[in-house]
């Protein structure tokens, strides 16, 4: 007896204390099925298997046997020999995916997870505490995205090295982005070209302090006099498409997109790699058909209904903004100096000389100087080269004579006699 109270549970420990009060009497049926959340019938039943089988009568008749949907051994041996072929490196949520699209064997991510780690394909992982302050999601979509760029081995040494830029709404979680070869200015307003074009403007931006978000330079004339502080040319074109960019100061205050690429890069580089993918041109088309399923799969609903993107208006000329853009001052030979380059205007005028002028540098390499307005008309010429320094001749050698003591009858002599003669005469 005492070993089968042990396996009861304490909810059935309890349930028998009342079933047996009602079987001496002490507890009308109704009371039991009121203290106990159950019907009378049920409480009659409960009553007949005590009186039958004692205290077992309390425990479930399938208490102990197998489960008639337990897997099969044999399929177990299946799903992981398939496994260990063709998804070793899966993780099993993703590998059961995978298991039912190919193989049309549906198993649960639960069940896959024990079968792998029974085989050895997949080592439990204790789960880490909270390393970051939790930061509440924004309320509607478009309110906040955040952006960054991950360097990882995409193609997995099948083709060159690539660069994810992406973005992830921090309201509904829907991602997207674009491969690249590095990350820097170039790639990141292409990506930003990309997103507008496609969902509009975002309120705001969540970056990290990448040198091409945030620099370390000291403010310019010019932005001291805006009441700017220095800005980088990702933070000048996206303040004058009316995004705010805020900085995160680790890697934890932006974990929305940092779980992102963690997932990316368990996920899409598997994907990649069953789609034999090995160019980048390749990885950037297979990306426009993975967003959508991606986005289907984990997006999440708004906390708030609404749609915070702004359309971009007719009037923005994103090729006039997403370029690299400063202010230069035309000299007095009519040149103007941009990173290294020397551009002569081609249709000078005399109100142009030692006055600034801005330049802009667009992505193909074009440069455009635009002074009151209009854009002039300029030609790149090399650098001027340093004259070649002549070879400098040797001083010759003065004489060396002992000291000069002017004669008897030099002028220095006479005046000065004239003038102590005139200074006793007391002429001065």
């Amino acid at each position: 007896m005492r070993k089968e109270l042990i396996t009861l549970t304490r909810q059935e420990h309890e349930r028998y204390a009342i079933i047996k009060r009602v079987l001496k009497g002490e507890m009308r049926q109704a009371e039991a099925a009121d203290l106990l959340n159950l019907t009378e019938r049920q409480v009659r039943n409960l009553r007949d298997k005590v009186k039958e089988k004692g205290v077992r009568g309390m425990a479930h008749g399938n208490r102990g046997r197998p489960s008639v949907r337990k897997m099969s051994v044999e399929l177990e041996e299946r799903i992981a020999k398939i496994v260990g072929e063709r998804y070793e490196d899966f993780k099993p949520k993703l590998a059961s995916e995978k298991l039912w699209a190919n193989e049309r064997i549906r198993v649960s991510d639960e069940k896959l997870r024990q079968v792998m780690i029974a085989q050895g394909l997949w080592r439990a992982r204790r789960r880490r505490g909270p390393v970051h302050v939790w930061r509440e999601r924004k309320a509607r979509y478009g309110e906040m995205l955040q952006m960054d760029g991950s360097h990882h081995a995409w193609l997995e040494g099948r083709g060159p090295k690539l660069v994810l830029m992406a973005f992830i709404d921090d309201a509904t979680n829907r991602a997207w982005g674009r491969f690249y070869a590095y990350e820097g200015v170039w790639p990141a307003m292409d990506a930003l070209e990309g997103y507008v074009r496609r969902w509009g403007l975002p309120q705001s931006l969540y970056l990290d302090r990448h040198s091409t978000y945030k620099t370390t330079r000291q403010a310019s004339t010019e932005e001291l006099l805006r009441g700017q502080e220095a800005q980088t040319q990702f933070e000048r074109a996206a303040g004058e498409l009316g995004i705010r960019i805020i900085h995160a100061y680790s890697p934890q205050a932006k974990g929305r997109i940092e779980r992102l690429f963690g997932t990316l890069q368990d996920r899409l580089v598997k994907e990649m790699r069953l789609a034999g993918l090995a160019e980048a041109s390749e990885a950037n088309l297979f990306l426009e058909g993975f967003w959508p399923r991606f986005n289907e799969q984990f997006a999440k609903e708004a906390r708030e209904s609404g749609n915070l993107h702004r359309p971009l208006l007719k009037t923005v000329n994103l090729r006039e903004v997403l370029c690299l853009k400063d202010t230069r001052t035309i000299n007095n030979g009519y040149l103007v100096r941009w990173h290294g380059r020397v551009l002569a205007i081609q249709n000078p005028t005399l109100g142009m000389r030692r006055r600034p002028a801005q330049v802009l540098e667009h992505p193909d390499g074009r440069i455009v100087i635009r002074f009151n307005g209009r854009d002039l008309l300029i030609r790149e010429v090399l650098q001027e080269t340093a004259r070649p320094a002549l070879p400098r001749q040797p001083k010759a050698e003065k004489p060396k004579t002992g000291k000069y003591i002017p004669p008897a009858d030099h002028p220095w002599r006479r005046s000065n006699k004239i003038i102590h003669r005139e200074w006793a005469q007391g002429i001065f």
